[in-house]
């Protein structure tokens, strides 16, 4: 019986570790500047992800206090295709904005959410 129950539990290892990589998600992790934070104006928008990601289906719109979108540069990825930079092109004004993003990790999966941050005067 101990044997028995040592190979299956081999078997269970085995399957978490073969199985568990098709479950991932890429998930932020992190952002600059960070959820709910009241900052300086920042000159670009980074976020920090779980897992690597395909450049070509990722981004983010921003929104400002005004509603209208801000103007973002040229997106690239860094720290192995876990970062998404985004350079604001303008300055910011004071006031609330939202950051919508959309994800597609090289492993196929594709995630989403938004937060805010606060420009302060």
């Amino acid at each position: 019986m101990p044997r028995l129950t040592r190979l299956l539990s081999y078997a269970a290892v085995a399957s978490a570790v073969l199985v568990g990589p098709a479950f991932a998600h890429a998930h932020l992790t992190s952002s600059v500047p960070a959820d709910n934070a009241s900052v300086a104006a920042p000159s670009e928008i980074d976020l920090i992800f779980t897992e690597g990601l395909n450049l070509k289906f990722s981004g983010i719109k921003v929104t400002g206090p005004d509603k209208q979108d801000v103007e973002l540069g040229d997106s690239k990825l860094m720290d192995g295709d876990k970062t998404l930079m985004v350079p604001i092109s303008d300055p910011l004004k004071p006031g609330a904005y939202t950051v919508d993003w959309h994800v597609l990790s090289t492993d196929g999966h594709k995630t989403s959410g938004s937060y805010s941050f606060t420009v302060k005067p």
